[in-house]
């Protein structure tokens, strides 16, 4: 009789080891923020193709019709032949296909004005930290007096005077975008510019651009990113505000934050409107701050120490 027993093939110990196994990765790997971010990426690339209408499409029959599990709004309304998954506006358009094209404004948006920003940011970190003096002292100014302007006045100032426009929101949350990366950028150059083979550099006549960008750059590259996706989500968050102002992107527009003011005025009869928006914006912007979170701890040499 064979008493040596295999307990590790047992269905049970299978099961274990495999749970463990994912719940490893979860905890190890950004998986559900990568999933999600690219569910928002895919949905905003290819909203024309899988949107089930139009955007600006009207149906008045639909006004208000609940979301698709609401079964009773439908069996009262046969002329209505149309079915809407995430419910209808106030004027029959549908939630679900406005917020895959609200996806494609909001995250465009960001993405372009954080691009602009935390290039001119960076840059101007870069040379504020290297040359030092005054033109150092001349940029902290600029960011302290940039950081006490009223942003939701010179906003507000900005739509009444150009009116709203896309570009405007876009050299608006630049001009927001910018400044964060001043302080950073210029601290890390302040560290790395004493270094050995900076010197080196500078004694084998090596010009300043090329020291700069050969190799100081390269040693401010992670602090760059990890600011850029921690500001992504704050960058979301802003557009929505200024749509819901009436400051942002034109009404017309359909955005996650001109969704939310839309919905505002039927909280209470057609709470759908602006819930399923502001689920999407929670959720986009949580996944980006936990993955710059993620690429914090991982570049980080002190953090990843303690992992």
């Amino acid at each position: 009789m064979n008493s040596n027993i295999n307990v590790t093939n047992s269905p049970a110990l299978v099961e274990v080891s495999l749970r463990s196994k994912i719940f490893y990765v979860i905890r190890r790997w950004p998986v559900i923020p990568i999933l999600i971010l690219s569910i928002m990426v895919f949905i905003a690339v290819f909203a024309p193709l899988i949107s089930p209408m139009g955007p600006k499409e009207i149906n008045l029959r639909g006004r208000a019709a609940p979301p698709i599990w609401e079964k009773e709004w439908y069996d009262a309304n046969p002329k209505n032949e149309i079915t809407y998954l995430l419910g209808a506006d106030h004027v029959g358009r549908d939630v679900l296909t406005r917020m895959f094209y609200g996806a494609r404004i909001s995250l465009a948006v960001a993405v372009i004005s954080l691009t602009a920003g935390v290039v001119i940011g960076s840059a101007i970190g870069l040379v504020a930290g290297y040359y030092g003096g005054f033109i150092d002292e001349f940029s902290m100014r600029a960011v302290d007096v940039w950081n006490a302007l009223p942003f939701l006045l010179i906003a507000i100032l900005a739509a009444v005077t150009f009116g709203q426009e896309v570009w405007i929101v876009m050299v608006l949350l630049a001009l927001v975008a910018w400044a964060g990366n001043v302080r950073n950028v210029r601290a890390e150059v302040l560290t790395l510019k004493t270094r050995d083979y900076v010197s080196l550099a500078k004694i084998a006549g090596a010009s300043d651009f090329r020291i700069l960008m050969r190799h100081i750059f390269p040693g401010v590259v992670n602090t760059i990113v990890v600011l850029a996706t921690l500001r992504v989500g704050g960058l979301i968050l802003a557009e929505a505000s200024l749509s819901f102002l009436g400051a942002g992107i034109p009404a017309q527009t359909p955005t996650w934050g001109n969704m939310i003011s839309e919905g505002r005025e039927w909280l209470s009869t057609a709470w759908w409107i602006a819930m399923f928006p502001g689920i999407a914006i929670l959720l986009v912007v949580m996944s980006v701050n936990f993955f710059g979170d993620w690429l914090r701890d991982r570049w980080d040499p002190r953090l990843r120490q303690l992992s």
